[in-house]
């Protein structure tokens, strides 16, 4: 089984400084460029994601407008990445939602290093914290969805694609990438696998949620959380 590799969001101008990442980081990590904040918030929105490298001097939005505006919707791991070394300056970043940040010219080993605490610290939130969307509540670790006092039991697979859609509100996933990060294997071309769980899945919120539209499918691109 290929496991599929954490996706890392790297937003930074700098063509070298980007190169020099991809170099030291692309063996262990899904790697996403992004040379400006109009152009990281866009492909935020467009794909998962598992952490971001922000750097603060960018053309378009700021990295500072672009940490507030991800922290409006998600808590993906953000680790910024600046030139400036005041403590004050540092402390308002981490107020404003940061998870970290590393001073430029950095260490390389010291900055795969905090990439690896922040995984390790989100992935037990994520795995047990309870989502809301509309009516519905989410319990992960319990494969359970509830409204008020009723309660259905879902499949893993199916409790692991709405995990993945709650936590990604804004994003379309193409049935490609949602087999891939579910079933952590190469997708083959097999449509069936996954329109039966989002079927069943559909059937299972409309249970409990007759008046919302949960999982909404986006014609020739896939599915995303309506």
């Amino acid at each position: 089984m290929v496991a599929a590799l954490k996706t890392i969001l790297i937003i930074e101008d700098n063509n070298d400084m980007q190169e020099l990442l991809k170099g030291f980081l692309a063996q262990a990590f899904n790697i996403i460029p992004a040379y400006s904040g109009t152009e990281g918030l866009l492909l935020f929105g467009q794909q998962p994601v598992s952490l971001i490298l922000l750097d603060r001097l960018l053309p378009g939005k700021s990295g500072d407008e672009v940490l507030k505006i991800i922290r409006k919707t998600s808590q993906v791991p953000i680790i910024i990445l600046t030139a400036l070394d005041d403590s004050k300056d540092i402390a308002a970043l981490l107020m404003a939602g940061a998870n970290d940040y590393v001073t430029k010219p950095f260490n390389i080993e010291e900055l795969k290093a905090r990439i690896a605490v922040q995984l390790r610290q989100t992935q037990p939130q994520m795995a047990t914290m309870p989502l809301h969307h509309h009516s519905v509540t989410l319990l992960p670790d319990q494969f359970k969805i509830t409204n008020g006092n009723q309660t259905l039991t879902l499949k893993r697979k199916e409790c692991e694609i709405l995990q993945l859609l709650f936590q990604n509100p804004s994003t379309i996933f193409t049935r490609e990438k949602l087999y891939e990060q579910i079933w952590r294997t190469p997708y083959l071309g097999d449509e069936n696998t996954i329109n039966v769980h989002l079927s069943n899945l559909r059937h299972k919120l409309e249970q409990l949620d007759p008046e919302h539209e949960y999982i909404e499918t986006i014609w020739g691109i896939g599915v995303r959380l309506a």
